[in-house]
C-alpha cells in the first residue's frame, strides 16, 4: 500500500495534485475592445431594415465580416446570424423542408441541431455514431433513410470532421440535401477543405466558448446561391422582402429576426484574425496530453482520421473497465477529487430527452408526431443508437478544452493527475 500522502489519491485522503483553477478561456483583447469602440462612437448598432432595400443585408460591419469569413472559408457566401441555433433553422428552412419531412440527425450533439428540424414540423430521425470519432454514421444513416427522408444533418463534434465524403455519397445516391453542423470545428479540415464547406450548408457557433466568439452569434457558408438568398430571407422578414424580390418560391419564407448586429461583426473580424493561432495553440495542448496519456491502460484518447485536423473543442476519451478494473464513474470521481476541472461523464443522447420521449413538442398533444403529418411511427427509445448510449453510460470522459487557457504546466499537472489515478487503480 502506498503511504506517501502525496502519492495517495485525494478521493482516498491524500492531498490534491491540482490546487489553482485552471484560467477560464478569453480571447477577447484590446483589439476587440477597439473595434467594439468605434462603432458604438458611430451610432450605428445595426444596419439592418427589415424589408428590400440597401439595408436588407445589414450595415457596413456585418457585411465586412462576412466578406472576410467568404475568404478565410473559401466559399461563395457567409451569412452572419445572431446565434447558431438561428442558423440551423435558417438552414433546415432554406433547403425546402416540409412539414413532416424526415431529417436524419445523431443524438450526440446539442440540443438546437434536432430542434431546428422540429421548428419546421419536420421529424428528428436519429442515426448512431462512429465509436471513434463520435460524429454521425454514414452505416447508420443508411439504414435509418426511409422513403420520407428529405436531408441529413451531420456534426463535427467536438471539433473532429464527420465522414463527409460518405456521408455525402449517400445524399446522392437517395437524393437527399446534406448541413454541416460545424459548431465546435472552425479551421478543422477534411483533406485540405475547411469542415462545413463540404456540403450544401454548413457553419459554426460564435457563442462564449466557441474558438472565435462575439458573446452569441453563428455562420452560415454555402456556394449555393440559391440556398443563399433563401437564408438571407430566413434572416430578416422574408415575408416583407418577397415581393419586391420577385421570389417565386415562397415555402417556408416566414419572419424571423436573426440579425447579428454591428458589434459583434466588429469583433468578429477581429477573432477572425486570431483563429489559426488559437487552433495551433490548442492543438499543441491536445497532441502533448495524447502522447503522454495514449498508453495507460483502458484509456482511448482522441484519433484523428487520415486526411483531418482536429480543432479539438472537446478532448473525447473512452474508458474500458474490463481493461481498467475499475468502473468509468469511480475514475472520474478519483480524477475531479484530485481537482482536475473541466471533465463531464455524460454527453447528449437527445433521443432519451423528455421531448422524445414523450413526443411532446407543439402543445399538448403530442403534435407533430400524432398529426397526418407524421406518416409512420418514429421510435425513440433506449436502444436505438448503441454508440452513443454506451459512451454515455458507462465508457466516455471528456475534457472541456473550450472552457480554459491551458498552460504548459497546467498540462503537466494533468498529465500528472492521470498518470497518478491510473498507478493506483487498484485502490479504487
Amino acid at each position: 500500500m502506498n503511504f506517501n500522502n502525496k502519492e495517495k489519491l485525494a478521493i482516498n485522503g491524500g492531498e490534491k495534485t491540482i490546487l489553482k483553477p485552471f484560467q477560464k478561456y478569453n480571447s477577447i483583447g484590446s483589439e476587440e475592445l477597439e473595434a467594439a469602440k468605434l462603432v458604438i462612437e458611430s451610432g450605428v448598432l445595426s444596419g439592418y431594415l427589415g424589408k428590400w432595400g440597401p439595408n436588407f443585408f445589414g450595415g457596413p460591419k456585418v457585411k465586412e465580416f462576412e466578406k472576410n469569413c467568404e475568404e478565410y472559408f473559401n466559399v461563395k457566401h457567409a451569412i452572419t446570424v445572431n446565434s447558431w441555433t438561428s442558423g440551423l433553422v435558417a438552414a433546415v428552412g432554406a433547403i425546402g423542408i416540409e412539414p413532416g419531412d424526415e431529417v436524419i440527425v445523431p443524438p450526440w450533439t446539442m440540443c438546437a441541431t434536432a430542434t431546428a428540424i422540429l421548428h419546421w414540423n419536420a421529424i428528428p430521425v436519429f442515426a448512431d455514431i462512429e465509436d471513434q470519432t463520435f460524429c454521425i454514421s454514414p452505416e447508420s444513416i443508411e439504414k435509418n433513410i426511409s422513403k420520407y427522408t428529405k436531408a441529413i444533418i451531420s456534426v463535427d463534434i467536438g471539433g473532429h470532421p464527420a465522414n463527409t465524403t460518405e456521408i455525402n455519397k449517400i445524399a446522392k445516391k437517395y437524393n437527399l440535401k446534406v448541413i454541416s453542423d460545424t459548431a465546435q470545428a472552425p479551421g478543422a479540415k477534411d483533406n485540405g477543405k475547411f469542415a462545413g464547406t463540404l456540403t450544401d450548408i454548413g457553419g459554426y457557433s460564435l457563442n462564449y466558448h466557441k474558438h472565435i466568439h462575439t458573446g452569441e452569434g453563428g455562420i452560415l457558408v454555402t456556394n449555393d446561391d440559391k440556398l443563399a438568398e433563401r437564408m438571407y430571407l430566413i434572416r430578416n422578414h422574408a415575408e416583407a422582402a418577397v415581393g419586391d424580390m420577385k421570389i417565386e418560391n415562397l415555402s417556408n419564407m416566414i419572419g424571423h429576426n436573426f440579425r447579428l448586429g454591428e458589434i459583434e461583426c466588429s469583433i468578429g473580424i477581429e477573432q477572425l484574425k486570431k483563429l489559426d493561432n488559437l487552433l495551433k495553440t490548442r492543438r499543441e495542448a491536445a497532441e502533448k496530453l495524447t502522447q503522454s496519456l495514449k498508453n495507460l491502460k483502458g484509456l482511448t484518447t482522441p484519433i484523428v482520421k487520415m486526411g483531418c485536423t482536429h480543432s479539438y473543442y472537446m478532448y473525447f476519451m473512452k474508458i474500458d473497465e474490463n481493461i481498467t478494473g475499475v468502473s468509468r464513474d469511480k475514475i472520474f470521481d478519483a480524477l475531479i477529487a484530485e481537482g482536475l476541472q473541466g471533465l463531464s461523464k455524460r454527453f447528449a443522447n437527445l433521443h432519451l430527452l423528455p421531448l422524445y420521449q414523450k413526443k411532446i413538442a407543439y402543445g399538448t398533444k403530442g403534435f407533430p408526431w400524432t398529426s397526418d403529418l407524421c406518416r409512420r411511427e418514429i421510435n425513440y427509445q433506449k436502444g436505438i443508437c448503441p454508440v452513443a448510449e454506451k459512451l454515455h453510460d458507462s465508457t466516455y470522459i471528456g475534457f472541456e478544452m473550450c472552457l480554459y487557457e491551458l498552460s504548459n504546466h497546467d498540462i503537466e499537472n494533468m498529465i500528472k493527475v492521470f498518470q497518478k489515478v491510473w498507478d493506483n487503480l487498484n485502490l479504487l
